[in-house]
């Protein structure tokens, strides 16, 4: 690949549009030995093409080509244009970000001339109408009766080519093609010819007929570089390289076919033409000759010089009724900083889906393929094409026009081209000149071809219209943006030359020349609209009349373009000169403009104004009494901006305070006359002893934030304090806050005036602001020791040794020094009285406020070693007396009292829940003695009830593991409290059910059946409803005394439960029986005496579900018992259930609610259709019509229930009937298969013995032949001589001789059939064939056939079908007696074969 040094800039002046890394000159295609010919590509099934998309891998070169940026004009965009900031609360006083602005891309033309043309050609000579064109130097348009007219770009007529009576012989000119000079003009007609002409005389050169197959349109015909060279495809699909010739004064035409059409057609081909003012001279390209094709299915691209070859396949999938697209761009790709190359990027498409592949030719032999990248639009494609190396031109089947930035895949511009009435080569793909002998296929698909009527050159696309040419031209950028002034669209056109200006617009033309130059044209374009804009803002834009309001709003949308665009020009010296004097003849305008200025200054956009507009802005602000606003503003302007006498006079007298602290710190670096003047004034507002103002307690809030920033080292309100002054500013406020007195020094001053004022203003806040200060640096030092020794000197001379501080507040100074004494390890000392002091106030148990706080300085304080000096027993009697339990913790611990501890842990409600954990820590470590132990455990043991009130649960682990105490010693200790003692046995049970596993049977925790008992007749006491829901899982109580518990406390469920695990299946029965003719009653009562309220009514739907959950349980019972019991007692179970159920139905059968009769009903078919599998059919029949519910009034009342009974029945007959079918035949089937297998008889693969060699047929030979399943066969005594006859069980056992050897290791089959090779030898034994063929089987077969026989013997043919339903081939199954014999891995069923030889 050709590269070029960017040293010399005077040599070439070609910009760079795209970043490419090297590594995509390193993606190599796989090398083929022999490369595939044309043909064969294109009648290949449709498999995996060369290059398939999903397998491209080139990320560094996609986002190059995505992310193309050059350093000037050449460049494709980067970012859309962007004119604001993230919104605020005043985003109404912003431009509004919008959309990107693209303004119009495209302008359209008519050739006028060239369709006058047109239009006498057609008229004088009859030329016809338009079909084809051809765009270079010149124009050239093809007509309907073939004729050629060549215009030139001034649209002056050149040539005239062709007569009317040609066009009658050879039909419409179908296609156009100059070559690379503009000398030759190759022309193709409908009905298959091909004529060049001499452009330099307008003479008929050449006439080829021969050049492809006779009766097909010649579809394209295109001049390579090469002056000898073109190349057509006509609608037979087939291809055609021409090459032209000059012999001896003789000109010739030789063709040569690159494929045939025969399999997927050509539609379009499209030759690579090298750019000379983009490639250098030796670029690689020069030497080759590139040709893309594209079919229905594929894209092909093949170099036809130096050699014919393949070098790239895609495949390309679409709607039938599209066409496939092809367009060549040369794009300049930045390599490096110092080196450029230029390589073509070829785009295909169909439908809706566009491809963008880069060619990269290193030689003539070494040209490859890279993906680029996938585009996919929303609409159907009929053609595309580049307009430049950055942008692409695509048209759909509505005739739009769709201009789209390649980078960033950005539609810029839309246009309808309708009325252009485009011309379509559709004739020519169904080739109706010649009869229309073209494939179905493409005939369907040509229906939208218009590649002959479409061109683009030079920035430019050419529309061929049925009277007239159309031009599509790129504007300028300047262009662009005078026709949205036009259609006085200032703000976009505005925002067009912004994205001009920062270099992130689409579709550059024009604007070239350094970066900063063409920034200095856009900028001085971009202020003589701005001017422009505001001049008809304030005349003919604004309206005459109107409320205020209304003039506000206007202006509001005008005033922030004009300063968001000056500050993205920095031109504020416009913006506050020109721009503001014109708004300032207007009040309102003045006023919006200077209300505007503000979320500029708050966004730090804006931080310097001339004094004079500060001067107004301040003026204004002041006016419309929007202080708040000034001051939030203030602090962020530069100081040399303000008129700082104005300033602090209106911040005096309105007290805004944050605009005062900032302009003494960054005006007059001057950080203590503000805070010495602003504690005065809280001075004076506290001094007053009421109630302070808002405004009082937000001065106040502001000085101790300001004092915090400035002890701190940062500025107020926003950033640093400066490194130089940083030291000086901590040392001064300092020492203004601990000066004695204020420079006044009135006569009743107080000592410490300012300390004093903050400590009565907010107490709790100040000295957190000291805390904070007191980590800093300057404060760890020797001198900054001293420091804070002398503070908390003046802190506690205020506070404790005067008076006018509440105790609370005092208090907050002690815990304060607490804190603080532990926190810098005591160098911070106090008198032992005022120590005492600070201990007993943090110990006072009478103040329950901040008691963690109080105990946590305590801690802090201890564990830094400031109370050594305190006597131990007095602490611990202050700390337990505060219930400082942690502190009490702490002091035990050292004592090693842990039984204490634990106490301590008990009281304290908050830590309560670890005690637990505190009592498993020291009873499983080594560290502690036994008797501490033993003291932990005594302690455990003595606050049992409260341990179970913390957690039932863990309570009982601990007794289990950490406790030397039997769980009845706990009962015992526990049984004067029943509901702790349930509780605890509650626990108990919890942690027993998942203390151990089915694994780990060992961990589990044994229970008395005693300690059952109790827990069953404490719940019984305590929650009745759980107790059944407890007994039906476990089994650790005993039947008989459970029983008498739940019979002592009528719980008639667990009861029954009881009853039937007990046998006593008529007693559970008699109770369930009982509660449900209970509840049957009750129901009954109320339907007979209650009205048809809706409340009446939903009671009783509730009593009936009861009564049905009742019923299901005893159906339960019934059915779980049945089976157990003979017919008479079944009947006693049920017909007593039936007859519960149908007494109440006998009361209320003549009701008015026949819902409830209807849900009767239901239930008694329910409870008939359970019965009647284990109940005789004609039992339950004549039960019911016994019953005087039924077996009065007409059949109809109990037809349903019969008919319900007998279909159930039915259905039962039936399912048995057909399951036993299905049985049967699942039987037959094994059996058949089984014999079927067993009858296959075994065949030898030879006549010899495989050991000694001799044939079997010699008569004389006695010896047995031994057959394997495998094939091999042998004599009984070769086998014997090689060591292959084994004793099983007394029976000889032979195993194949040559299997056994090959695979050493695996068990070999012993199955074989035994035959005497001489029928003669059986007789002279004394033994039938039958009999000799009996002998010789296995007797391992003869015992599977033995137990066959008895199984089958069996009279359950379903036993049967279960033993044939288990696995057969399981390894691990048992071989057992009582294990099938179809599960024995040794079973198989073998009939021996007939004899070998008779």
């Amino acid at each position: 690949m050709a590269s070029e040094s960017m040293s010399d800039p005077g040599k070439h002046e070609i910009n760079f549009d795209i970043e490419f890394d090297d590594s995509e000159f390193q993606s190599d295609l796989p090398e083929v030995d022999n490369p595939p010919t044309l043909e064969s590509i294109l009648n290949e099934e449709e498999t995996a093409s060369v290059l398939e998309e999903d397998e491209i891998s080139i990320p560094s070169t996609v986002q190059a080509f995505k992310d193309s940026q050059s350093q000037d004009t050449s460049s494709l965009s980067s970012h859309d244009s962007s004119l604001t900031d993230k919104p605020t609360r005043w985003e109404k006083r912003r431009v509004r970000k919008q959309k990107a602005i693209h303004g119009s891309v495209l302008k359209s033309s008519k050739l006028q001339k060239v369709a006058a043309q047109l239009q006498s050609a057609a008229d004088k000579v009859d030329a016809g109408m338009p079909t084809a064109m051809a765009v270079s130097s010149l124009i050239a348009i093809g007509t309907s009766h073939g004729l050629v007219l060549v215009f030139d770009y001034e649209q002056v007529l050149k040539w005239c080519l062709g007569s009317t009576a040609v066009g009658a012989q050879y039909g419409a000119v179908s296609s156009l093609s100059f070559n690379k000079d503009c000398t030759r003009l190759l022309s193709g007609f409908a009905r298959g010819q091909i004529t060049m002409w001499d452009l330099s005389n307008g003479k008929l050169i050449r006439t080829i007929t021969d050049a492809h197959p006779p009766g097909t349109a010649v579809l394209h015909i295109k001049f390579t570089d090469s002056l000898v060279l073109a190349v057509c495809s006509d609608s037979g699909g087939s291809v055609f390289e021409l090459e032209f010739k000059r012999l001896i004064g003789m000109r010739s035409c030789e063709s040569r076919c690159l494929f045939s059409g025969s399999r997927g057609e050509v539609c379009v081909i499209e030759p690579l033409h090298m750019n000379l003012s983009m490639t250098a001279k030796d670029h690689p390209m020069q030497d080759v000759s590139i040709l893309a094709m594209a079919s229905l299915s594929k894209v092909l691209l093949v170099t036809l010089s130096p050699q014919l070859k393949v070098v790239f396949t895609h495949p390309l999938k679409g709607s039938p009724s599209c066409l496939p697209l092809l367009a060549w761009q040369f794009v300049v790709i930045q390599v490096s900083q110092s080196d450029r190359v230029v390589d073509p990027v070829l785009v295909f498409a169909r439908e809706s889906t566009i491809h963008f592949h880069q060619v990269v030719c290193r030689s003539a032999q070494d040209i490859k393929c890279t993906g680029l990248q996938k585009m996919t639009v929303p609409y159907k494609l009929l053609n595309v094409t580049w307009m430049n190396t950055r942008t692409l031109v695509t048209i759909d089947t509505t005739e739009k026009i769709h201009v789209i930035d390649v980078r960033s895949e950005e539609e810029l511009q839309v246009l309808d081209m309708t009325d252009v009435q485009l011309v379509y080569n559709t004739s020519f793909f169904k080739s109706l000149a010649t009869g229309g002998n073209v494939s179905q296929a493409l005939a369907f698909a040509g229906d939208h071809a218009c590649y002959q009527t479409l061109a683009s050159h030079e920035n430019r696309l050419f529309v061929l219209g049925s009277k007239a040419v159309h031009v599509f031209t790129v504007r300028n950028w300047k262009e662009r943006i005078d026709v949205l002034v036009q259609e006085q669209k200032y703000q976009d056109a505005l925002a067009l030359a912004l994205s001009f200006y920062e270099n992130k617009a689409k579709a550059i033309v024009g604007l070239s020349g350094p970066s900063q130059k063409k920034k200095e044209i856009v900028a001085d374009l971009m202020l003589d609209l701005l001017f422009e804009y505001v001049d008809l803002s304030m005349t003919q834009l604004c309206p005459d009349k109107g409320k205020i309001e209304e003039l506000e709003e206007y202006y509001m949308n005008i005033v922030p373009v004009c300063v968001e665009y000056c500050l993205h020009l920095n031109k504020m010296d416009i913006l506050f000169g020109r721009i503001y004097e014109r708004f300032s003849m207007d009040m309102i305008a003045m006023g919006t403009f200077l209300e505007c200025l503000e979320p500029y200054i708050l966004d730090d956009r804006l931080r310097v104004m001339p004094p004079v507009v500060m001067k107004d802005f301040v003026t204004h602000y002041e006016a419309r009494s929007m202080l708040e606003s000034v001051e939030a503003c203030i602090v962020h302007m530069d100081v040399s901006s303000l008129d700082i006498h104005h300033v602090v006079h209106l911040c005096w007298s309105h007290g805004l305070y944050d605009a005062i602290l900032y302009v003494y710190n960054k005006g007059m670096f001057d950080y203590t006359t503000p805070l010495e003047e602003l504690l005065s004034t809280l001075k004076a507002a506290v001094d007053t002893g009421k109630q302070l103002s808002d405004q009082q307690i937000r001065l106040g809030n502001k000085l101790l934030v300001y004092v915090s920033c400035c002890l701190a080292g940062r500025a107020y309100p926003l950033g640093d304090i400066p490194e130089e002054h940083e030291a000086r500013v901590k040392q001064d406020v300092f020492s203004s806050l601990t000066c004695r007195h204020t420079k006044a020094k009135p006569a009743d001053e107080l000592e410490f005036p300012y300390l004093r004022t903050l400590l009565v203003f907010d107490t709790r806040e100040f000295l957190n602001v000291l805390a904070l200060a007191f980590e800093e640096e300057e404060f760890n030092t020797s001198e900054g020791i001293a420091k804070r020794q002398h503070i908390v000197d003046i802190l506690l001379r205020i506070m404790v040794e005067s008076v006018g501080f509440t105790p609370t507040q005092v208090g907050v100074l002690f815990t304060f020094l607490a804190r603080q004494m532990a926190r810098h390890e005591n160098t911070i000392t106090v008198n032992k009285l005022l120590f005492e002091q600070v201990l007993e106030f943090l110990c006072n148990p009478d103040d329950e406020s901040r008691h963690e706080e109080r105990q946590q300085a305590l801690l802090e304080l201890s564990h830094a070693g400031g109370l050594k000096q305190v006597d131990e027993e007095r602490f611990l009697h202050l700390a337990e007396r505060a219930k400082f339990y942690r502190v009490c913790e702490l002091l035990y611990e050292k004592r090693r009292e842990f039984d204490r501890i634990l106490s301590c842990y008990l009281r304290d409600y908050a830590r309560k829940y670890h005690a637990f954990n505190f009592i498993s820590s020291i009873v499983d470590s080594d560290r502690f003695t036994p008797e501490e132990k033993a003291s932990i455990q005594a302690e455990a043991l003595n606050h049992i009830e409260e341990l179970v009130s913390i957690d039932s649960k863990q309570a009982a682990q601990m007794v289990f593991n950490n406790l030397a105490v039997s769980l009845a010693d706990v009962v015992k200790q526990l049984k004067s409290e029943e509901t702790v003692l349930f509780e605890f046995l509650q626990g108990v049970m919890a942690f027993s059910l998942t203390s151990g596993s089915a694994i780990n049977t060992d961990k589990q925790i044994q229970v008395e059946a005693s300690i059952f008992e109790l827990y069953i007749d404490l719940m019984c006491k305590f929650r009745p409803n759980d107790v059944y829901n407890f007994i039906k899982p476990n089994e650790g109580y005993r039947l008989e005394q459970t029983l008498a518990i739940c019979r002592k406390h009528n719980l008639a469920e667990p009861t029954a439960f009881l009853l039937e695990k007990a046998g006593d299946i008529q007693g559970a029965f008699g109770i369930y029986l009982e509660i449900l003719s209970g509840k049957l009653k009750k129901l009954t009562e109320n339907l007979l005496g209650s009205s048809d309220g809706n409340k009446a009514i939903s009671d009783m739907s509730c009593q009936f579900n009861e009564a049905e959950a009742v019923l299901l349980v005893i159906i339960q019972l019934c059915q779980r018992n049945s089976n157990k019991m003979d017919e008479q007692t079944r009947e006693s179970l049920w017909f007593p259930l039936l007859d519960a159920l149908m007494f109440p139905q006998r009361r209320i059968k003549d009701i008015d609610n026949k819902e409830i009769l209807n849900d009767f009903k239901k239930l008694t078919h329910h409870v008939l259709n359970n019965m009647m599998g284990y109940i005789a059919l004609p039992a339950i029949l004549q039960k019911i019509m016994q019953d005087p519910a039924y077996n009065t009034g007409k059949f109809g009342e109990i037809r349903e229930l019969i008919l319900g009974m007998l279909e159930t029945y039915n259905y039962e007959q039936t399912l048995m009937i057909t399951c036993k079918n299905l049985l049967n035949h699942d039987i037959h089937m094994h059996l058949r298969n089984l014999t079927s297998v067993a009858a296959k008889g075994y065949i030898p693969r030879g006549e010899q013995c495989r050991i000694c060699v001799k044939r079997f047929i010699n008569q004389q030979d006695s010896d047995t032949v031994i057959v394997f399943r495998c094939g091999h066969s042998y004599h009984s005594n070769c086998l014997q001589a090689v060591g292959s006859v084994h004793v099983i069980d007394g029976e000889d056992t032979y195993v194949c001789y040559l299997c056994s050897n090959s695979k050493r290791g695996q068990t070999q089959s012993s199955r074989f059939h035994r035959s005497l090779s001489n029928p003669m030898t059986a007789q002279q034994l004394g033994l039938r064939p039958d009999r000799a063929r009996d002998s010789s089987e296995d007797p391992q077969h003869i015992q599977n056939v033995d137990a066959v026989r008895r199984s089958m013997r069996t009279p359950s043919r379903l036993g049967m079908l279960s033993e044939l339903s288990k696995p057969e081939s399981s390894s691990r199954t048992s071989r057992s007696p009582a294990s099938s014999i179809f599960q024995q891995d040794r079973f198989k069923l073998n009939v021996g074969a007939p004899r070998v030889f008779d």
